[in-house]
């Protein structure tokens, strides 16, 4: 878990922040990362140093906070990623292989999952980028490579688009307007995966005259198969409406102001028309990924009308992150916020995505069950 992406969902306040150990031999000498843990609000920040000396061990330091003033509206970019032959193709080498081919020198930056629910097959793979000093980076032209644990062949390499999560003015909430830590961009790109089981991750990171290297934590693949996946048909979860509430939407809604996707229970819709069920929470987020997200979903709304149900599902009970989680999120089994489900009008999942995710993307997921 990086500054701004998802981390495991606590039932309890806790720190938002972790530090990734890995034995994994790059440059052969020491290093020292900081993680900066970002308590909830209301509580202070810490933060902790953490040294490794041996040769072969890198401690990778993933920090918890995105720092930036800029406001998110503006323009809805997409960065095509590079060519695959812009990065050294892995054919059968180990990750240290890749690393030692390519001649990479070590990063100052900190690349940064904003999920962790992999299957095997291909996979969405979303990150962020940010320097040391806590910014995000907007513009790296990064490929990843993966490779099961202990040595195996990687994969690779994967080029990586950047999306703005940018939206129009209108649609920009004060929650994210005027939380400095809201998620700016993200990068996707696909990973095949073809096995269970823990997984290698690393990023080359073009540069002038060169590349260089960041490790990511290791991933594990398979285990989540209670998450509904594309093709499955979801729970019938009661997802709570404006009328449950008697229009008192701070019982169920973070934002500020109010969201308009709340008219709609999704137990009544499952089936019946095409749905988008967004489970994130604005003003509680551990990612600081919801209030943009939830920015984004509004956006798309706009543009279907009634045609499709959008429904925004909070995570907390009562709103309080210290009473744990709501029972839909128990009933999908979601581990991390936010995550978004785009369900035809036979009930059918078509597209499911954890983590951060742009108006294009969620745009092009929508038409596909709309129409």
């Amino acid at each position: 878990m990086a500054r701004g992406f998802p981390a495991a969902l606590p039932s309890r306040v806790s720190l938002l922040c972790v530090t990734v150990n890995q034995r994994f031999p790059l440059w052969g000498h020491s290093v020292t990362e900081t993680t900066w843990c970002r308590r909830r609000p209301g509580s202070q920040t810490s933060t902790t140093t953490a040294a490794t000396t041996a040769a072969s061990a890198v401690n990778t330091a993933v920090t918890c906070m995105a720092e930036t003033n800029a406001s998110r509206a503006g323009p809805m970019r997409s960065v095509a990623a590079r060519a695959a032959s812009a990065f050294p193709p892995a054919r059968g080498k180990t990750l240290d292989q890749i690393l030692s081919a390519s001649h990479a020198q070590r990063s100052n930056l900190v690349v940064s999952p904003t999920g962790r629910v992999f299957e095997p097959g291909d996979n969405r793979f979303g990150f962020g980028v940010f320097t040391v000093s806590r910014e995000q980076v907007t513009d790296a032209q990064v490929a990843i490579y993966a490779a099961p644990s202990g040595g195996g062949e990687a994969e690779g390499p994967y080029p990586a688009r950047i999306d703005s999560l940018a939206v129009n003015p209108q649609f920009e909430s004060q929650t994210t307007r005027s939380d400095p830590d809201a998620a700016k961009d993200v990068y996707v790109t696909h990973l095949k995966l073809d096995r269970s089981g823990n997984w290698d991750l690393l990023a080359l990171i073009k540069q002038d005259d060169g590349y260089s290297a960041s490790l990511l934590p290791s991933i594990q693949v398979g285990g989540f198969q209670r998450i509904p996946d594309v093709g499955e048909r979801p729970l019938r979860i009661h997802t709570p409406t404006a009328a449950d509430v008697h229009g008192n939407l701070s019982k169920i809604d973070t934002r500020a102001p109010h969201d308009d996707m709340h008219s709609v229970d999704f137990a009544d819709a499952l089936g019946r028309k095409p749905v988008v069920l967004l489970f994130a929470t604005p003003a509680l987020c551990q990612s600081r990924v919801c209030g943009p997200v939830v920015d984004v979903a509004e956006q798309v709304k706009s543009n279907f009308g009634d045609k499709v149900a959008f429904i925004h599902m909070e995570v907390y009970k009562d709103n309080n992150a210290s009473e744990g989680l709501r029972p839909q999120m128990k009933a999908f089994s979601l581990p991390t916020e936010p995550w978004v489900f785009v369900v035809d009008r036979n009930g059918i999942v078509r597209t499911r995505i954890e983590g951060a995710f742009s108006v294009p993307e969620l745009e092009d997921a929508v038409r596909k069950v709309a129409d």
